[in-house]
């Protein structure tokens, strides 16, 4: 029987270059920004649509709903985010960005992609898109196992 080596092990090492990515990231943005991550992802997906209720932004960011929620009071509270009814569901809100959000998004999202051209430096455009193309794979392969798309 083969044994476990972690350090060899491609789940564990994928954790751990995400989770280094999103420290040196997480660093920057709230330094810079004074935005966590799970609040930044939030801009970053509200920005691209005209209002998201917050269980579509879960499922789009991958984050749990008190994550989601907590990061939403959040940025409402800093007039970033406004809530507005949802005309196809009572039960829940749209989320969209304000003005001072979209201006927020505006000098962060600059500020994303110079991070991940400083991570990706060492590679060329080919690895870059085979990098992306495997993630693709991988996400799709992980999918059915999954216990959240059940």
């Amino acid at each position: 029987m083969p044994s476990l080596k972690l350090d060899q092990f491609l789940p564990y090492r994928l954790s751990i270059a995400s989770n280094r990515v999103s420290s040196a990231i997480a660093t920057a943005y709230q330094s810079l920004f004074g935005l966590r991550i799970p609040e930044w992802r939030l801009i970053a997906v509200i920005a691209e649509s005209d209002g998201l209720t917050q269980q579509a932004l879960g499922a789009a960011t991958r984050m749990d709903k008190v994550t989601v929620s907590r990061a939403a009071i959040a940025l409402v509270d800093r007039g970033l985010v406004q809530r507005r009814p949802n005309p196809d569901d009572q039960r829940s809100h749209l989320l969209s960005l304000t003005k001072a959000g979209k201006t927020l998004y505006e000098s962060v999202a600059p500020k994303a992609l110079e991070l991940e051209a400083q991570v990706f430096a060492g590679f060329s455009a080919e690895e870059i898109a085979t990098f992306s193309t495997m993630l693709d794979r991988i996400e799709a392969s992980a999918a059915p196992l999954d216990p959240e798309q059940a």
